[in-house]
């Protein structure tokens, strides 16, 4: 059976409030924790006792305010907000366990700003835990993305120098309406003036930014993440288009928005229209994963993706195959 929160926690969680919300009453303090009345007030007695001045307004007005003056470390974190943290960055970013490692550094900071009972738990958490590295993550530089992020929110247009994968650069001028992480990496969502045409961007490629004195304003719709994720499926080099042999609402639960775009045609088949650049992961790795038949009616790269999938999976099965024999 899982413990509620201590109560040390369920203290910070009153001092926030308090910062944030100056008059908070004991009746919203309550609500806000999930305690009774008589248990935040007891909150409101443990900070105090800390030595943090928590002042009582009497009147309509009135309710619990931080003394004027009050000095507050500048972050305060209960174990499991402390824990999470190491975990959120580690699985996101397996190189920080190592103290050289830009990551890895800035965490050590935090760790040893955290009090000791806590500070422990975590540094105990970073240096025997073990993290294997996503294979399709990419790092993106902090200053190129803090530059976007800036460029995002001041809604700017910017110039970004782009290094494709064969190492071609060239220079862009688009919006950009937003920056999304996707499956361990960075991408800037935007409308590319070059193109006329919506574009993503990952920002590990992105050599230089140049914010520009124009403005723009994104679509008032938009999802980006959503978006994101229509745009990887779409404009790619080689057309897909997929018969699945089961309904729409059975088959898309195993399709990626990166896949294409799932259509219904009758009542027990659908179709997947999109497009990709890489035809044998598109086999391999997505198609191969849903359990459902299906036929490939577009375009030849992914059939003959499809056909060495599936000449590699009859060879397993052939007595003649290494694996197939004895002691193999």
């Amino acid at each position: 059976m899982r413990n509620g929160p201590s109560p040390t926690a369920r203290a910070l969680r009153t001092l926030e409030i308090l910062q944030a919300r100056p008059g908070a009453t004991a009746d919203q303090l309550a609500s806000l924790l999930g305690v009774t009345e008589r248990a935040a007030r007891r909150y409101v007695e443990i900070l105090r006792e800390a030595g943090i001045p928590v002042e009582s307004v009497r009147g309509p007005y009135g309710g619990y305010r931080l003394g004027h003056g009050t000095r507050l470390p500048p972050v305060v974190f209960t174990q499991e907000q402390a824990l999470g943290l190491v975990m959120a960055v580690l699985d996101g970013q397996p190189a920080a366990i190592d103290a050289d490692d830009l990551i890895g550094s800035a965490l050590a900071k935090v760790i040893r700003a955290l009090p000791d009972s806590v500070g422990r738990q975590a540094a105990a958490l970073r240096a025997y835990a073990s993290a294997t590295p996503d294979r399709h993550a990419a790092r993106a530089d902090p200053a190129t993305t803090s530059a976007l992020v800036a460029a995002v929110a001041d809604r700017r247009r910017v110039v970004v120098t782009y290094r494709g994968e064969s190492g071609e650069e060239w220079d862009a001028e688009v919006d950009p309406w937003a920056v999304v992480v996707r499956y361990g990496r960075w991408y800037l969502l935007c409308h590319s003036h070059r193109s006329d045409a919506v574009r993503t961007y990952r920002i590990d490629r992105v050599r230089a930014v140049r914010q520009l004195s124009h403005g723009f304003a994104p679509p008032e719709d938009l999802d980006p993440v959503a978006a994101l994720e229509e745009n990887l499926g779409a404009g790619w080099k080689y057309p897909t288009r997929v018969v699945f042999h089961a309904p729409q609402q059975e088959v898309a639960p195993w399709i990626r928005p990166s896949m294409g775009r799932l259509e219904p045609d009758g009542d027990d088949r659908c179709v997947l229209v999109g497009s990709t650049r890489n035809p044998a992961m598109y086999a391999q790795e997505w198609l191969a994963a849903v359990p459902f038949d299906f036929s490939v009616e577009e375009g030849p790269e992914l059939r003959a993706a499809v056909a060495t999938v599936a000449a590699r999976f009859r060879a397993a099965l052939s007595p003649s195959s290494p694996e197939a024999r004895p002691g193999g």
